[in-house]
């Protein structure tokens, strides 16, 4: 496996976070911003993700999702049933199991992303 750079790491997060975005989009969600003007907590929260599926590449779907649960928990947030950055509260803070299932594609398309760095 080649070296992964910090800054290889963020472009894959650019890109997982993009194709998040129009992946919401798709499905009614527009409150995801582009990644130009995305907040450094979400940038962060996105270099987080793949760099634990970097680590971790046999890491399934439920595995990413509780990782992301587990930061989010360690940064303050909690479940809501809206998606609130002030309150710090966000509808995807269940377990992998009761996430509907186009929350679920959420991690398969990000794990999928990513993983195509990997060769």
């Amino acid at each position: 496996m080649k070296k992964i750079t910090n800054e290889m790491i963020t472009r894959i997060a650019e890109i997982c976070h993009e194709a998040n975005r129009v992946y919401c989009e798709s499905i009614g969600d527009s409150s995801q911003v582009r990644w130009e003007i995305a907040p450094a907590w979400q940038k962060d929260c996105c270099f987080a993700g793949v760099r634990y599926f970097l680590e971790n590449p046999n890491a399934d779907s439920e595995e990413m999702h509780n990782n992301w649960m587990k930061d989010k928990a360690k940064d303050g947030w909690k479940y809501g049933p809206i998606k609130d950055e002030e309150k710090k509260e966000h509808p995807c803070m269940v377990p992998y199991k009761e996430l509907p299932e186009e929350q679920r594609f959420k991690d398969k398309l990000f794990k999928g992303i990513a993983a195509l760095f990997l060769g």
